[in-house]
């Protein structure tokens, strides 16, 4: 936090001139906090895939494609392009949207703006996928094709094959500065982030859902733990 500091003479400058200030400005305080957390509904995922991503920049930079023959769905790649798969191998999330969850959350705490928010803490990644260039926290948990039908914009129905993680549990490393907000305000921001805002596809939070419901989780205490 920064104070102000008396004048360099400790006096009122001549003829009205300004008085001098200078500001203290303590050091951050850094620390990094181990929270583990539980699902309390289903994960879904649903990454960009290579294919979508060639797709959007060929419209993108050749204009509008001509109309081509539809290919057939392929249900199994579309389930494995879905998922977050970290260069070591592992299923994940993009770190990021545990953080929007817990900015998000904001809106329920009067006097914390969202904007002041996404300066106070950061959830660090357990690894990265190169290939989706995402920051990733690692998932635990047993992955399953989900089959959806879904309404494009055009009105259309489709369907859409994702990963849904049944149950699911993960470990986050938030960093934060406790000089300027309290280790069990950043607890209870995450539990309310949990509980009302959720993570991933069909979350409460997400555009244009009114029943979301998945993606969300609760922070473990010792009465989770086994006992020794």
């Amino acid at each position: 936090m920064a104070t102000k500091a008396a004048s360099a003479n400790g006096k009122t400058a001549a003829h009205g001139a300004a008085e001098t200030e200078t500001f203290v400005i303590e050091a951050p305080d850094i620390r990094t906090i181990e929270v583990p957390i539980r699902g309390i509904s289903p994960l879904i995922v649903h990454a960009w895939s290579v294919k979508a991503k060639a797709m959007m920049l060929e419209k993108q930079t050749k204009g509008k494609a001509r109309t081509k023959t539809r290919e057939p769905k392929n249900p199994e790649q579309d389930y494995q392009d879905s998922r977050y798969i970290s260069d070591d191998g592992w299923d994940g999330v993009p770190a990021a949207g545990f953080k929007a969850a817990m900015v998000a959350a904001c809106r329920q705490v009067e006097g914390l703006s969202m904007v002041l928010a996404k300066t106070l803490f950061f959830v660090e990644a357990d690894g990265r996928s190169t290939r989706q260039n995402v920051e990733l926290v690692r998932i635990h948990g047993t992955p399953r094709m989900r089959e959806d039908m879904v309404r494009l914009e055009t009105g259309t129905a489709d369907l859409r094959y994702r990963a849904e993680f049944p149950v699911w549990s993960a470990t986050l490393h938030i960093r934060f500065d406790a000089g300027v907000v309290q280790h069990g305000s950043v607890l209870n921001l995450l539990a309310r982030a949990g509980e009302s805002i959720g993570v991933c596809e069909w979350r409460p939070s997400a555009p244009r859902s009114s029943t979301g419901q998945c993606g969300r989780f609760r922070i473990l205490t010792a009465d989770d733990l086994p006992a020794q």
